[in-house]
């Protein structure tokens, strides 16, 4: 299957409306393959809710995330029926300090996916699926050398979700802090970044 490149919709519910200059559609791919928890925001009668999950991104199927969790998860309950849901995929690369209070920031790199979702029934499927994840996740690791194949009671026992995504944008902040004093090293105070990025 040939690889879709993802691009940012036009949709409102995916538009950067806050610092638009720092939309970087053509990045979200790679974010999402770098990222490794995806907050999970959904509504139940009501009520919103926003769970942290693990998650598995194959660049080769861009319009796909998978989820996964015990079959008695109320999120993944909801979402298996076809409920909108919203997922955020964040990496904190530095912590930016700056002369004037207004202008302290964060450098960061995030993913806002939209979509709806399937649940992944076959077991075959399943096994291959989570094989992949664990893969991503912790590189090299193979079934059957470095842990157990999965059993069908394991795989009976998990739910898995394959995410549609519908619509997504990434957004980035970079470099140092861009206060009114900040290029001014005889100003009073003190700037720059705690730098946090480990990859």
């Amino acid at each position: 299957m040939a690889k879709q490149k993802m691009t940012q919709h036009s949709a409102e519910r995916a538009r950067v409306r806050m610092h638009a200059e720092r939309s970087v559609p053509e990045r979200a791919e790679e974010f999402l393959a770098q990222g490794k928890v995806g907050h999970v925001g959904f509504t139940v009668d009501g009520q919103p809710y926003v769970i942290p999950f693990s998650y598995h991104y194959d660049a080769g199927h861009p319009r796909r995330l998978l989820l996964h969790g015990s079959t008695a998860s109320r999120a993944l309950l909801q979402l298996a029926d076809g409920a909108p849901v919203c997922v955020t995929v964040t990496m904190l690369d530095g912590l930016v300090y700056s002369r004037t209070a207004l202008y302290h920031s964060m450098n960061y790199r995030s993913v806002v996916c939209f979509g709806r979702a399937r649940v992944v029934a076959t077991r075959a499927e399943k096994r291959a699926l989570f094989e992949a994840m664990i893969l991503r996740y912790f590189a090299g690791r193979t079934a059957g050398r470095d842990y157990d194949a999965i059993p069908d009671e394991h795989l009976d026992s998990t739910t898995l979700l394959e995410v549609h995504i519908e619509e997504m944008s990434a957004k980035l902040r970079e470099g140092g802090p861009k206060g009114p004093r900040d290029a001014n090293q005889d100003a009073p105070g003190t700037c720059g970044v705690v730098e946090l990025r480990d990859e």
